[in-house]
């Protein structure tokens, strides 16, 4: 079965909803093959770093209103082990990244290169938005330094992920992460480990036809 995620590499929802799939599969029984598909929750480019708290504040109406977001997600992270500094975290533009995990999974190093970007993000405080940050996390899963950097200064992959982008909102996405099982059917939010299961196992029996 063929699993699309639909995700941003700056949205923590997407990172927990990821490690929940990762959990599911654990108990899952049947072959998956996980494909990363580009989302953008804010497309609208970045000039210049600036903490992501400040970024969500003035988004979602003032500093308190982003740190209590900022809490709360970051209890549900550490629930399943993953460490998020919100005090640390860079807003960032996210079309180069996905164009990066493009190129990663072309070389069979796409679920790596996308883990590597969360944690960067979330948990050290880079600017997954700087060309040469992408370039050393691209290094650091294995990927060739200077193949990567030259396809980032490249137009290479920019209209394929533009492409991307516009047929997910064209397929109706929304919100992420949204899982697409076997092409048809969706699952949206970072839904806990059993309900992913549950929608797996139900997909096999309506795909195999013993439903």
């Amino acid at each position: 079965m063929e699993i699309e995620i639909y995700a941003d590499v700056v949205c923590p929802w997407c990172w927990i909803g990821k490690r929940r799939l990762e959990q599911a599969l654990e108990s899952y029984d049947g072959e998956v093959t996980v494909r990363y598909r580009p989302f953008q929750l804010d497309p609208t480019p970045v000039t210049e770093p600036k903490p992501l708290l400040e970024a969500l504040g003035d988004k979602f109406g003032g500093s308190d209103r982003a740190q209590q977001m900022a809490t709360q997600v970051t209890q549900v992270g550490a629930s399943v082990g993953l460490d998020m500094r919100f005090d640390r975290a860079v807003a960032a533009n996210t079309f180069e990244a996905h164009r990066l995990v493009r190129f990663a999974t072309e070389r069979g190093r796409g679920a790596e290169l996308v883990e590597a970007l969360y944690r960067a993000h979330f948990s050290d405080g880079v600017d997954v938005g700087s060309g040469d940050a992408l370039v050393k996390l691209a290094a650091d899963v294995g990927l060739d330094e200077t193949e990567a950097r030259e396809h980032l200064e490249s137009n290479l992959g920019r209209r394929e992920v533009a492409a991307d982008l516009a047929a997910a909102h064209q397929l109706g996405v929304s919100s992420v992460p949204t899982f697409v099982l076997a092409g048809k059917y969706a699952v949206t939010g970072a839904q806990e480990p059993e309900t992913l299961l549950a929608a797996l196992d139900e997909v096999r029996r309506r795909e195999s036809g013993t439903a």
